[in-house]
C-alpha cells in the first residue's frame, strides 16, 4: 500500500513538471494576434497621449513673501452713546412691587466722560502706494468713527477715509506713513477661468491668512451694480477688502462677498474686478466721492422665455420697462419696450452690464445706445444725467 502511494505521488509530480515545462515552452514561442475590429470611439488609454495639460501644483511661498507685507488688518470702532438710567420709582410695576431692585436704582443722566467707542468689526485692505493709500470695501469702513490699520509688522496707524462709494462697495483710506510696501494691479479684463489665485486677509480676525484656489467664473452677475470674479479660494467674514492676486503677485480683485447659506465659506467667493475698482478709486482720491450717471429708465433682462416675443433670436440685452418723463432717456427718444443690445458698441449681456455702463459714465457725457425696436436696430445718443 505504501509503495503504491509513493508511485502515485511520483507520477503526479512528473505530470506537473511536464505541464510546467509545456507552459514555458509555449511562452517562448511567438503568438499570432488577430486584430480586433476598429472603433470610432476612443478608449481612455487612447486619449492619454502627449504631455499632460496640467502638471504639479504651484508653490505659493514666494508669492506670500511678496504679497503679504502689503496686506493690512482694519479695525473699526464706532461711537456709542452712553445710556441714562431712568427713574423707575413711578413706574406701575414699582408701585405694586417697590422692593424690586430696579425700582431702587438711582436715576442718572448720560456720563459725558464715559468711553463712547467700541470695536464694531474688522476687515482687510491692501496698500497701493508707498505713502499709505489703502483700498478696501465700503462696507468695511461704513459707519466707523475710528479706523485703526495694523500692518504685518504690528505697527498701528489711525486711518482717515479719503472717500467711499456704497454702490460699488469701494473705499479709499490713508495712513500717515512712508516707505511702505505696496501691490501692483493686474488687468482683470484678461483674467481667464482656471487661473490660480491667492487671497490674503484677516478672516475672523486671524491676520495675514493665506488661502488659494482658482478662478471659477468671470463676469458673474448677481443682480448687483458690479459683476464679480468667482473663486473657490476660501474667503470668510474679515477677508472683505483684502486682495485676490494672480501668480505674479498682482491684484486682480477685492474680496467682497461670499454666497453661503450659513454665513461661512461654502466654496463660492466673489471679488470685484480691479479694473472696475480703479475707476471708482480714481474719483475717490480726486473728489472724495463718485458721480454716478443715470438716464432715467427701468430695465429687465432679456431671457429665453421673452426673447421670441421681443423679436430676438438670442437672450442678450435689457428691456426698457419704464421711461421717466423729462429724463435723459425720454429726451433721447427711448421708449418702453425697446431692447438695448449695446452701449458705446459694447455688448450688453446682463442687467449689471447696462447698470454699470450707465453708472460709470460721467454726467453730461454722451452714450450711444444700440436699440432693437419693431424688428430693426436704431442708434440713439443719450446725454447722461447725474444720479442723486
Amino acid at each position: 500500500m505504501q509503495k503504491t502511494t509513493w508511485s502515485v505521488l511520483l507520477a503526479a509530480l512528473f505530470a506537473l513538471s511536464g505541464a510546467l515545462s509545456g507552459c514555458h515552452a509555449q511562452e517562448s514561442k511567438p503568438t499570432t494576434v488577430t486584430s480586433a475590429p476598429t472603433s470610432s470611439i476612443a478608449t481612455p488609454a487612447e486619449g492619454q497621449t502627449g504631455a499632460p495639460l496640467v502638471t504639479g501644483l504651484p508653490d505659493f511661498t514666494r508669492l506670500v513673501d511678496f504679497v503679504a507685507p502689503a496686506v493690512v488688518n482694519i479695525r473699526v470702532s464706532e461711537t456709542v452713546q452712553t445710556q441714562s438710567i431712568p427713574d423707575m420709582r413711578n413706574h406701575p410695576i414699582c408701585q405694586i412691587w417697590p422692593d424690586v431692585p430696579i425700582c431702587n436704582v438711582k436715576p442718572s443722566a448720560p456720563n459725558a466722560n464715559a468711553p463712547t467707542e467700541r470695536l464694531s468689526g474688522e476687515g482687510s485692505g491692501f496698500i497701493t502706494s508707498s505713502d499709505g493709500y489703502i483700498l478696501t470695501n465700503y462696507h468695511v469702513v461704513n459707519g466707523a468713527s475710528t479706523l485703526t490699520v495694523i500692518l504685518p509688522d504690528k505697527r498701528e496707524f489711525k486711518a482717515k477715509v479719503i472717500g467711499s462709494d456704497e454702490r460699488s462697495d469701494v473705499a479709499v483710506i490713508k495712513i500717515d506713513a512712508t516707505g511702505l510696501p505696496f501691490l501692483k494691479m493686474a488687468n482683470s479684463d484678461k483674467l481667464r477661468v482656471g487661473e490660480w489665485v491667492m487671497a490674503v486677509g484677516s478672516p475672523f480676525g486671524l491676520k495675514n491668512t493665506i488661502t488659494a484656489g482658482v478662478v471659477s467664473a468671470i463676469n458673474r452677475d448677481t443682480g448687483d451694480y458690479m459683476s464679480f470674479i468667482q473663486t473657490d479660494a476660501a474667503v470668510n467674514p474679515g477677508n472683505s477688502g483684502g486682495p485676490l492676486v494672480n501668480v505674479y503677485g498682482e491684484v486682480i480683485g477685492i474680496n467682497s462677498q461670499i454666497l453661503s447659506p450659513s454665513g461661512a465659506f461654502s466654496g463660492v467667493a466673489l471679488a470685484i474686478p480691479i479694473n472696475d475698482v480703479l475707476k471708482v478709486a480714481e474719483q475717490l482720491r480726486t473728489n472724495g466721492k463718485v458721480e454716478h450717471g443715470r438716464i432715467g429708465v427701468g430695465i429687465a433682462p432679456v431671457t429665453e422665455e421673452n426673447m421670441s416675443s421681443l423679436g430676438l433670436t438670442k437672450a442678450q440685452g435689457v428691456v426698457i420697462t419704464q421711461v421717466e418723463s423729462n429724463s435723459p432717456a425720454a429726451q433721447a427718444g427711448i421708449q418702453t419696450g425697446d431692447v438695448v443690445t449695446r452701449v458705446n458698441n459694447v455688448a450688453i449681456e446682463s442687467v449689471s452690464d447696462f447698470a454699470r455702463s450707465v453708472g460709470q459714465a460721467k454726467p453730461s457725457t454722451q452714450l450711444q445706445l444700440e436699440v432693437w425696436r419693431d424688428k430693426r436696430s436704431l442708434n440713439l445718443d443719450v446725454t447722461v444725467g447725474q444720479a442723486k
